[in-house]
């Protein structure tokens, strides 16, 4: 299943199938069937128009943003606080001596931020490799280096390295901690994920109070018409990748509902 979901987002990525049919369209111009390589060479243009100027992927994102609100303030007590992975760049780490962080880099710095806020509050990082070819290349060992440098207590965190997508970070990093009932712990990565992670973590057997970090949109009301090809094609990857996701987890039974909420 693994490797099958790897496979699958490539084959889902927008940017594949856009060089898909333009690759198409362009040999059938040397062909007897030109027409129709000028007509998909149309639909590919209107297409990659429309995802350019219409808010299509972000209002895709939006919407997953807004299913569970950020929290203004969060009162102790603070039993805990977990970080899912896929924040930092494993292979550059390694290759350069510094730790590299990603596009979600904000699900690291806000966990160090609510580490300081809480400081008897259990800390946890879930996140192995979620690589088919360097699986032992593992993210704790980016965010170990992470939190050192950043001044972080190294003996409060407690490492799951095992895990390689979000359920398996839900059902590992529960068998882990072993939360006790009537616990609270804060469950901190993006907000276009938290939804698909939510429903894992129930489906795992506890209920995290979602801390939502790393917003990509301002929200739905804010969307509106635009030219960005590139900002388009990433909006529309990002979130039909979410929206994919939170289907085949109900499809799996690694969640109870399609779209959780708070």
């Amino acid at each position: 299943m693994f490797v099958f979901s790897k496979i699958a987002v490539y084959l889902v990525d927008p940017g594949v199938w856009l060089l898909i049919l333009l690759g198409l369209g362009t040999v059938l111009l040397w062909t007897r069937w030109r027409r129709g390589g000028r007509a998909l060479l149309t639909l590919t243009f209107l297409l990659v128009l429309a995802v350019s100027t219409f808010p299509v992927g972000e209002a895709m994102l939006a919407t997953l943003e807004e299913r569970f609100p950020a929290p203004r303030a969060i009162a102790a007590p603070v039993d805990g606080i977990i970080v899912l992975g896929g924040a930092v760049r494993q292979r550059l780490t390694l290759a350069r001596g510094q730790p590299a962080l990603n596009e979600h880099a904000e699900r690291m710095t806000e966990f160090v931020a609510l580490a300081r806020r809480f400081p008897t509050a259990k800390l946890a990082f879930t996140g192995g490799s979620a690589s088919l070819f360097h699986p032992d290349i593992k993210e704790t060992a980016v965010a170990r280096l992470f939190f050192n440098q950043m001044g972080l207590d190294g003996t409060r965190v407690i490492y799951e390295g095992g895990s390689r997508n979000t359920y398996e970070n839900a059902v590992f990093t529960r068998r882990l901690l072993r939360p006790r009932p009537g616990e609270r712990w804060l469950l901190v990565t993006s907000a276009t994920h938290m939804p698909r992670a939510i429903g894992a973590f129930r489906k795992a057997g506890w209920d995290p109070v979602a801390y939502p970090v790393d917003y990509q949109t301002r929200g739905l009301t804010e969307i509106g018409p635009f030219f960005n090809l590139r900002a388009g094609l990433n909006n529309f990857a990002a979130g039909l990748h979410e929206w994919l996701g939170l289907i085949t987890y109900r499809l799996l039974g690694r969640s109870d509902t399609l779209f959780p909420k708070p």
